[in-house]
């Protein structure tokens, strides 16, 4: 409203080059700014001071969240690192156990073999006695 009020007054530069405004156009531009400042009525100032206390309990809610979320994200990331590291734990012990099957399973291949390996040495040489 004011910055229409200023495209309604007279401008105009005197000798000095100050900027003068027209009276006329000096009292619209008042008027509407007393306007603008009037005080409400009392059941208006009553429901002005209704929205901010909705505005007041309204971000008491939202800060009340925000601590509860983050408080349920925290508790939610800790059981989340506690299952991570517990599966980890499980898979490191599953593959440990893989790795001292196939060791097993190797030294009793290689006894194998070496047995397979001095009986074919002893049939393909017939003259060795045992």
């Amino acid at each position: 409203m004011e910055g229409e009020s200023r495209k309604r007054m007279k401008h105009g530069i005197d000798e000095n080059g100050q900027e003068v405004i027209d009276g006329a156009a000096l009292v619209i531009v008042e008027k509407e700014e007393t306007e603008t400042n009037i005080v409400g009525s009392e059941e208006m100032e009553l429901n002005i001071a209704h929205i901010f206390e909705k505005i007041e309990h309204f971000t008491q809610m939202v800060s009340e969240l925000l601590e509860s979320g983050k408080a349920m994200f925290k508790e939610l990331s800790n059981e989340f690192e506690e299952r991570l590291i517990s599966i980890h734990k499980e898979q490191m012990e599953k593959w440990q156990e893989e790795i001292k099957e196939l060791r097993l399973l190797d030294a009793s291949n290689e006894e194998a073999s070496g047995i397979l390996h001095n009986a074919r040495y002893v049939l393909q040489n017939p003259h060795i006695d045992s």
